[in-house]
């Protein structure tokens, strides 16, 4: 269709004891370079949480969470990464990396309404 968008997604994983390989989704990523989009968000249950039995501190996870988020946005408070154009900071937060905040391999998709799309794939892949 004309007014399909090329998107491409991420859903950010908690990896709270990066040695057992167990993770659970707690965000999501998407990304339209045509339409200068990006938007991330979380949720990350408490519950669920203590049921990992991770050593990680819950309000320290939020605050990187949150800092992520900042990044995305492109708050200039948050440094150099933040302030790169949009392609260059989804690439920088989804790129591979060992530590309890990681993302899937990003995945491509087209759609007319980016928002209807971010809000469909948060509630299956993260809620």
């Amino acid at each position: 269709m004309q007014g399909d968008k090329l998107y491409h997604y991420a859903v950010i994983r908690l990896v709270p004891r990066i040695e057992r390989e167990e993770f659970f989704n707690v965000g999501l990523i998407l990304f339209c370079k045509r339409e200068r989009y990006i938007r991330f968000e979380y949720h990350l249950c408490p519950d669920k949480f203590r049921l990992m039995h991770s050593e990680a501190d819950y309000d320290d996870v939020i605050e990187n969470l949150e800092t992520h988020k900042q990044i995305a946005e492109g708050n200039p408070q948050c440094g150099p990464i933040a302030q790169l154009d949009i392609p260059e900071r989804f690439r920088w937060l989804t790129a591979v990396r060992s530590s309890i905040i990681q993302s899937s391999r990003p995945h491509p998709g087209k759609t007319g309404d980016l928002d209807k799309t971010f809000e469909r794939l948060f509630e299956e892949l993260v809620k």
